[in-house]
């Protein structure tokens, strides 16, 4: 097994939920697999049935927390020297030099990234493109599939890194726009 950089943030984050599956999830599905067992026949009891398949789903998160746990090299961000290198933890940045815009990003775990609080995974191709670079530097990205996030609050932006377009418009218009821009690429 490969070893999987998280941060100590990560760490506590992931033995808190192992925590809760093990002493509050786990025994309260115990105890619905004994309430449904108390109904009677259990071939036809759905609630038994129900209480089974999660509790499969809570062991099986056990087991792949555990493993990821076992298997992970916990980085604390504020000890590390890189000498102005971005490595993991490093807390970047940006600016599209087209636009002039500016976005901040920290390079974390597969399972803390959270791209709405600037939180990116080591693997994806951003943070592949910055790791060893240094402040100044000039980092190209180049995606081959288009992401498009919906939002109710917010306008649908779709990013065309091919033609490297930015369509920013409402409602169906905008998913013929994109739809558009996706079959003359």
């Amino acid at each position: 097994m490969a070893t999987i950089p998280i941060t100590s943030r990560g760490a506590e984050k992931l033995k808190a939920e192992l925590q809760k599956l093990k002493t509050v999830e786990r025994p309260a599905v115990i105890a619905a697999i004994a309430e449904a067992r108390s109904h009677g026949d259990l071939s036809e009891n759905a609630e038994y049935d129900a209480a089974k398949d999660r509790q499969g789903f809570i062991e099986g998160r056990i087991a792949e927390v555990e493993s990821k746990l076992s298997g992970s090299l916990i980085i604390d961000p504020s000890t590390l020297d890189a000498h102005g290198k971005v490595v993991f933890g490093s807390t970047v940045e940006l600016e599209d030099e087209a636009t002039g815009n500016r976005v901040k990003y920290q390079i974390v775990g597969e399972d803390e990234a959270d791209l709405k609080l600037g939180l990116i995974n080591i693997g994806s191709p951003i943070a592949r493109a910055l790791i060893g670079r240094m402040q100044g530097d000039t980092a190209e990205v180049q995606a081959r599939r288009i992401k498009v996030f919906l939002e109710q609050t917010s306008p649908l932006i779709a990013f065309y890194q091919k033609r490297k377009q930015l369509l920013e418009v409402d409602g169906e218009q905008s998913i013929q726009l994109v739809t558009e821009a996706l079959r003359a690429g």
